[in-house]
């Protein structure tokens, strides 16, 4: 017991008197933060999950101003809500502001020391990683090339759906958008329509590796220590990275081995022969394992998240639903049109609102992935920095009354002719109005992807089905924080083919 407790005076007493020094000697002009207590700071935020404290942020902004600091760790965390200064950092000073904080010791091992897109330092790295997905498997010709995968994943989703509507039960919508948007992303991952046992695989594995953020944070405080006291959670962390390696390396190998053979195009296709800069080497297995699961897992919960939230409130307000339906088939015309094409999408402007909408007032996730600076700076009048992180309030961005009429109420009109919406740019180079997919050099490369998918899943269930809240349910559109923020009473609802 002496031994354990002199290891652990040698590891702590150093960094106690560290912190001590930096709390006393850090400049006094960091934006403003509430009642820090030394060494420990605002530490006891993080017994909360990470939903309740957006929400003592969210209580924190009228005493505190549009900009604060939260201690959370060994360097300050600073939140922004205004968008002007979410505009003039990400996209006046975007060079400055594109860089990510360096990775936790449990998130490197998630994500090869950093080596993808999301979390991978600003550099020629990650510049090459994201040029090499946007230009190829996201480019629009490649993009549009994928309309027969888009079809194959409808019929799952459609035919899923009509075996349970068959029955006269409501239907918990969620887990059938989920399984269709992974089996469409695992497609165009691996160039292949894999078996269902496989793509049940992928999925389980993936949601374990999603459900598992938060649950390590506690290894980060001085590992050397955690290492020897958390031993077993370590193993577990080290073993659902191996769980994933084995599940994903032998697709990665068979895309190797079918190089050349006239087969779908895939992502992973993209990332074998990769020089990376100043390495002279090509990407190791284990790292095209994490830009693979990256590409999944970016692409799966969000969207199926802002689907089901969509269709919440198109079942909660018939009136929209009504109106979207006359658009459709004005546009398609033929009654028994098996399915709306990508096509047929570019001449729906009511659509494209409900969509829209939706992002706005339901963003899938409420913060952006943090930001650093590369060097100290001011914004808004306060220092920013260097390697602090910086947050960015997206919804409350988007909900922002001095903007948006009604920002808590569902009204896609707002993004038609006249509405406070219309001609939104929601890539925020003009200005910032909402941003769910972020702005700037750091906005998520699939914003295209995400959109046409919406639009696509979004006009088929309407089309091939009336949906109907459950007699008597109000649909609660209260929120609850997964990997995204979800329905807290997941969507369920009454589904019949239409009579046309």
């Amino acid at each position: 017991m002496e031994t354990w407790f002199i290891i652990f005076l040698t590891i702590s007493v150093p960094l106690l008197f560290k912190a001590f020094f930096n709390h006393f000697s850090s400049p006094k002009t960091l934006p403003p933060s509430p009642p820090t207590l030394p060494l420990i700071g605002n530490f006891l935020l993080l017994r909360q999950p990470f939903f309740h404290i957006e929400q003592t942020i969210r209580r924190l902004r009228p005493t505190l101003g549009p900009i604060l600091t939260l201690h959370l760790g060994p360097r300050p965390s600073i939140f922004i809500f205004d968008r002007s200064l979410a505009h003039q950092a990400l996209i006046q000073n975007g060079a400055l502001f594109s860089d990510r904080p360096k990775s936790l010791p449990s998130d490197k091992i998630m994500n090869s020391n950093q080596h993808s897109i999301s979390s991978g330092s600003y550099g020629p790295l990650w510049r090459l990683l994201r040029r090499n997905l946007t230009s190829e498997i996201l480019h629009p010709s490649r993009v549009k090339s994928y309309a027969h995968a888009r079809k194959w994943v409808l019929d799952i989703l459609l035919n899923g759906l009509q075996q349970k509507a068959e029955s006269g039960d409501p239907v918990e919508v969620l887990v059938h958008f989920r399984h269709a948007i992974l089996c469409l992303l695992v497609l165009m991952c691996f160039g292949d329509k894999l078996s269902e046992e496989q793509i049940q695989e992928i999925g389980s594995v993936q949601r374990r590796v999603l459900t598992a953020f938060g649950r390590f944070r506690l290894l980060n405080f001085w590992p050397r220590v955690t290492k020897v006291l958390l031993r077993k959670q370590w193993e577990q962390l080290f073993q659902l990275r191996n769980d994933l390696e084995n599940v994903m390396t032998p697709l990665i190998r068979a895309r190797k081995e079918a190089k050349g053979d006239g087969s779908v195009f895939a992502y992973v296709d993209t990332l074998l022969d990769l020089e990376l800069p100043d390495e002279d080497r090509k990407l190791e297995e284990k790292e095209i394992v994490t830009l693979a699961s990256e590409f999944i897992n970016a692409g799966t919960d969000t969207t199926s998240t802002a689907l089901q939230w969509i269709m919440a409130n198109l079942v909660k307000h018939p009136r929209i639903q009504d109106r979207l339906l006359v658009e459709i088939k004005g546009v398609v015309g033929d009654a028994n049109a098996e399915e709306i094409k990508q096509d047929d999408l570019q001449k729906m402007p009511y659509l494209k609102a409900v969509v829209l909408e939706g992002l706005r007032r339901h963003p899938p996730v409420h913060f952006v992935l943090p930001h650093c600076v590369t060097e100290d700076t001011v914004l808004g009048g306060y220092l920013i920095p260097k390697k602090g992180a910086v947050n960015f309030m997206v919804a409350d961005m988007g909900w922002d009354p001095t903007v948006w009429e009604e920002p808590m109420a569902f009204k896609p009109e707002r993004f038609m002719a006249g509405g406070d919406g219309e001609g939104c740019d929601i890539t925020g180079s003009r200005e910032i109005k909402m941003m769910p997919f972020g702005v700037g050099r750091r906005i998520c490369p699939g914003l295209g992807l995400a959109l046409l998918h919406l639009e696509y899943f979004v006009a088929n269930l309407v089309w091939r089905f009336e949906w109907n809240a459950i007699d008597g349910d109000d649909i609660s559109l209260e929120e609850k924080m997964e990997f995204t923020i979800v329905m807290k009473t997941p969507l369920m609802s009454h589904i019949t083919p239409r009579k046309r």
